[in-house]
C-alpha cells in the first residue's frame, strides 16, 4: 500500500542503521588564487555535500568562518558546487500543480534554505500599515517592507494580499493584510530555484561584511582548488529528527541520495533504491521489500506492507541506535505532526503515550511507530488505509492507537 510520509521511517532507519547517528555532511570551500591582506585575487569555491539542512544561521556561521580565517574580499567569483549529486531536472509541479508549495521543493547537492522564502506579517494598527520581514535575505529580489492594512475578519488573508511571486526579481502584494489576524508568516518556495542558492549565498556574503568583484553562480561540475575551511551540519540524529516529527520531504530526500553519495562520492535516485534494496534483503530477508520512488512519501508510486513496516519497526526498537530512532518521532498529541491528535479528542489516553509518524496524500492516511500500554508492555503500531476517503479515516487510525495503548491486561 502506499504509505505517504510514513515512507520516511524507511529512509530514517536505513540511514541511521549504515551511516550511523553521529554521520555529519561537510560543505567544503576552496580557493583558486592567492590571498594577501585579507583579499582572494581569484575564486572562491563552495562546494555541498548534501546537508539537509544548510539553512540561514548555518550559512551565516560560514561566511564568518571565511572571514574569521583571512578572507573579507573575492576579487573574482563565488562558484557553488552542487555536483555530488546526478539529478535528472525537478518539475515542482509535476506532483500536485503546486509549485509554491515548499514541501515541492527538489533536491540539491548544495540545497541552501529549502529554497524558500518567509515572509513574516507584523501589523502595526497605529499606521494602519502591515510591517513585512522577509528572510533569508536574497540578491536582486525587490521585496516590499510593508502592505496595507485591512479591517474585518482574517479569513483567508493570503488571498486577500493579491501576492505575485511569479517574477524571479520582484515580488509583490497589491491587496491588503487583515489587522485581526495579529502576526503571520508565509512559506514560499522561490519561483527561480536554479538560482535561488547563488542569490542567497551573495546577499549573505555582503550582509555579513563581505565584498566581492564579482558574481556568484552555479558551477556545472566539480569544483577544485586549494582546501580552505569546512562546515559541518547538525549530525544525522537531529536531522532525522526533523525529518520525522515534522516530515519534511526534502530533507528526507537529501538523506536518502546521501546512501549513495556517501560510497562513492555521487548520488542518484537509482543507485540509493539500489543500496536500500541490498540493505533490506541482508536486514530483513525475504519480507517483503518496499517500492520506494525518492525516499520521502510525497509519491504515487511508493508501496509498503504493514508486515514490513512492522518488521523495521521492530528491528530499530531492538538495535544499537533504537533511542535515536524512536526519539526522532512525534510524541502523540503533543509535537511534530500529531499535535492535531490532541485537538480531535483531547481525552485520549494515546496522548504522550506513543511515538508516531503519519502520513497523508490525497487518497492515503496512514500512521506506524510506538505506543506503550497501560500494562507497561511496548506495541509497534501500523495503519495504512487507501481509498478515495482515506482523510476522513484519521479518527479511526486516532482509535488505533488509543485502543493500544488502553490494553489493561497487556493481551493485545
Amino acid at each position: 500500500m502506499n504509505p505517504a510520509s510514513v515512507m520516511k521511517l524507511v529512509t530514517t532507519y536505513a540511514g541511521l542503521d549504515l551511516l550511523g547517528s553521529g554521520h555529519f555532511w561537510k560543505t567544503r570551500v576552496f580557493t583558486q588564487g592567492y590571498t594577501q591582506n585579507g583579499v582572494l585575487n581569484g575564486n572562491l569555491v563552495i562546494k555541498g555535500s548534501g546537508d539537509p539542512k544548510l539553512v540561514r544561521e548555518r550559512l551565516q556561521d560560514l561566511m564568518r568562518a571565511i572571514q574569521e580565517k583571512g578572507i573579507r574580499s573575492v576579487n573574482g567569483d563565488i562558484l557553488l558546487d552542487n555536483s555530488v549529486f546526478s539529478l535528472p531536472s525537478h518539475d515542482a509541479s509535476a506532483f500536485d500543480d503546486d509549485p509554491l508549495r515548499p514541501y515541492n521543493a527538489g533536491p540539491d547537492g548544495l540545497l541552501v534554505n529549502f529554497k524558500a522564502l518567509v515572509f513574516n506579517f507584523i501589523p502595526d494598527p497605529a499606521r494602519r500599515r502591515v510591517r513585512i520581514e522577509s528572510e533569508p535575505p536574497i540578491a536582486g529580489v525587490e521585496i516590499p517592507s510593508e502592505v496595507a492594512a485591512a479591517q474585518g475578519a482574517c479569513g483567508d488573508w493570503r488571498a486577500r494580499l493579491a501576492a505575485r511571486f511569479d517574477d524571479p526579481k520582484r515580488v509583490s502584494f497589491e491587496g491588503r493584510f487583515p489587522l485581526s489576524c495579529g502576526e503571520r508568516s508565509w512559506s514560499i518556495a522561490y519561483v527561480d530555484p536554479l538560482n535561488y542558492a547563488p542569490r542567497v549565498i551573495e546577499a549573505m556574503w555582503r550582509t555579513s561584511g563581505g565584498q566581492l568583484t564579482g558574481q556568484v553562480k552555479m558551477l556545472g561540475q566539480p569544483g577544485t582548488g586549494q582546501p580552505f575551511i569546512t562546515g559541518l551540519s547538525l549530525p544525522l540524529v537531529d536531522i532525522i529528527s526533523d525529518i520525522n516529527k515534522f516530515s519534511n520531504n526534502v530533507m528526507a530526500q537529501q538523506l536518502f541520495l546521501t546512501l549513495s553519495a556517501n560510497g562513492n562520492g555521487r548520488g542518484s535516485f537509482a543507485e540509493s533504491r539500489n543500496i536500500l534494496k541490498h540493505w533490506w534483503r541482508e536486514r530483513f530477508g525475504m519480507r517483503t521489500t518496499p517500492v520506494i520512488e525518492n525516499g520521502s512519501g510525497l509519491s504515487r508510486t511508493e508501496r509498503i506492507t504493514a508486515a514490513s513496516l512492522t518488521a523495521l519497526l521492530q528491528r530499530a526498537a531492538t538495535g544499537p541506535e533504537s533511542l535515536a530512532f524512536e526519539q526522532s518521532l512525534s510524541l502523540a498529541g503533543v509535537n511534530g505532526t500529531t499535535r492535531s491528535m490532541a485537538k480531535r479528542n483531547p481525552t485520549s489516553e494515546a496522548i504522550g503515550n506513543a511515538r508516531l509518524k503519519t502520513g497523508t496524500l490525497r487518497d492515503v492516511a496512514a500512521v506506524a511507530g510506538y505506543a506503550t500500554g497501560q500494562s507497561g508492555q511496548r506495541y509497534s503500531v501500523v495503519g495504512l488505509i487507501n481509498h478515495p476517503n482515506a482523510p476522513a479515516a484519521r479518527p479511526a487510525l486516532d482509535q488505533l492507537v488509543e485502543w493500544t495503548v488502553r490494553d489493561l491486561a497487556g493481551e493485545r
